[in-house]
């Protein structure tokens, strides 16, 4: 044992009161800050409050004689973990960008405003996602392609952005927490100590149930909302027609990416190969296009160069005949994520630090000794994985933590490992897009171009999941007990 590890098994356990001073000071902090600067929030005032955080928390540690080194190297390492999640980030940016400028997205939106009645959008919207996401196991990647369009279909029919963004997740996260292919779906079972298709089949319980009543709520609300929409869409789709050349072979683009990612192709392998495709099909259906992005009237290799870099990386703005599309013809490329990368950086500096002092452990074992009965540990572990979203700011250290924790008491209650697995997975995977500052909900308000506390009250099935779990254990309904072997 080195002398730092020595030094910091030393130190003595962080006290409930102190563990708390970080959470509670961040959380006031942020309120107040998305009070003043609303939306904006994201541009960098939170990330500010969320290294003032961590600063607290290192100062707390320090009074505790935890090692200054091994925050630090905590957080270096919770930092290195995210990595491949920027990478993925900023490679969406440049496919969002790629697919704008070849006519990919408004191929889409053109197609799916011909299919895609108003009334029925918002549940079409959740079967589409769910069905993605089911294939892919990636909410992320369901946000990333199918959500940017129906995000532009939607928006282009006058529906509330709040609503569609639930929509979106709502289905993309369905997909999420039952695919075999996902990786929150994969780590919960191995947390919990059973395995992958015990823990999938367990999920039905509740996982349907929750997924019906999403359903049940958006159909309500497709019925009874009234959008500011024209339901003619001949004058929108006549101006898509003009700026873009539209035509079924760009679905040959996004196609290929769902069955790279179907294929178990590495994320960012299959977001490149997407982009480059993307970028070949915009100079071949849309020349006059990127010589226009390129800051030319005519395509030559230099501005054709111009035009598909500055889509990849920078701003652009399509202007079509039709004033209310011109939002929709509009991308950042890379640049446009890297306020949520520089949140993620942030969210995982404050997190690193609250898991060198031991905050996190503390303040799980005191949810954990509230736990008497079998309905208390449920909750525990509900509000342990929420907790950790919320101060972690990572789906996968609130599987992680929250299962290391729990996982011997629901032994000792005489129940069966998919009992936790699923409870990890119904409060830690789905509420985590629920939160700005987590990675998730930075993510899909990045990727969306929608607030994540716009679209948070709508959904719906990431709001109902841990209720759903809780209310199945008041009333013992699908609690599953050990079977203890007979000599």
């Amino acid at each position: 044992m080195t002398k730092e590890e020595n030094l910091n098994n030393n130190t003595k356990p962080l006290s409930l009161f102190l563990s708390l001073i970080p959470v509670i000071l961040l959380v006031v902090l942020l309120a107040i800050n998305v009070f003043i600067y609303g939306d904006s929030s994201l541009s960098g005032s939170n990330q500010f409050i969320l290294l003032i955080g961590g600063f607290i928390a290192t100062l707390v540690g320090l009074l505790n004689k935890v090692s200054y080194d091994h925050i630090l190297e905590k957080v270096t390492q919770n930092i290195k973990e995210t990595s491949n999640a920027i990478f993925i980030l900023l490679f969406v940016g440049s496919l969002s960008g790629a697919w704008l400028l070849s006519g990919i997205i408004p191929t889409m939106i053109y197609y799916g405003l011909q299919i895609l009645h108003p009334s029925i959008f918002l549940p079409a919207c959740v079967v589409i996602c769910a069905i993605i996401s089911l294939a892919t196991g990636s909410s992320w990647t369901t946000s990333a392609t199918v959500g940017i369009a129906l995000v532009g279909i939607g928006n282009a029919m006058g529906i509330p952005l709040g609503m569609i963004g639930g929509a979106v997740v709502s289905g993309a996260y369905f997909g999420d927490k039952m695919s075999p292919l996902s990786d929150t779906t994969n780590l919960a079972p191995v947390m919990a100590g059973t395995d992958l298709f015990t823990h999938i089949r367990y999920m039905l319980y509740t996982t349907v149930p929750t997924l019906i009543l999403t359903l049940i709520i958006f159909i309500v609300l497709g019925f009874t909302q009234s959008y500011e929409g024209s339901s003619d869409t001949t004058e929108t789709l006549q101006a898509i027609k003009d700026t873009f050349y539209i035509t079924p072979w760009l679905f040959l683009v996004p196609l290929f990416v769902v069955l790279l990612i179907i294929f178990k192709v590495q994320p960012l392998i299959s977001l490149l190969l997407g982009t480059l495709m993307g970028a070949v099909f915009a100079l071949i259906f849309q020349p006059n296009l990127v010589a226009e992005i390129g800051g030319s009237t005519e395509l030559n290799w230099l501005s054709g160069y111009k035009g598909i870099m500055n889509a990849l990386t920078t701003d652009i703005k399509i202007i079509s005949p039709l004033e209310s599309l011109n939002n929709l013809f509009e991308a950042g490329g890379m640049a446009s994520m890297l306020n949520t990368v520089w949140l993620i950086i942030c969210a995982m500096f404050f997190g690193g630090a609250m898991e060198a002092i031991g905050a996190l452990k503390t303040i799980s074992q005191a949810l954990l000794k509230v736990a008497h009965t079998i309905f208390g540990l449920f909750a525990s572990t509900v509000a342990s994985c929420v907790v950790i979203n919320l101060t972690a700011s990572d789906q996968y250290l609130s599987i992680v933590v929250s299962g290391k924790m729990f996982a011997k008491a629901y032994e000792e209650k005489g129940l069966a490992p998919e009992n936790l697995s699923r409870t990890l997975e119904d409060s830690g995977t789905v509420t985590s897009v629920l939160i700005p500052w987590n990675t998730c909900g930075a993510y899909h308000a990045g990727v969306l171009g929608i607030d994540t506390l716009a679209y948070a009250p709508y959904a719906f099935f990431n709001i109902i999941s841990p209720i759903m779990t809780l209310i199945y254990a008041a009333l013992n309904i699908r609690i599953r007990k050990l079977i203890k072997n007979v000599i």
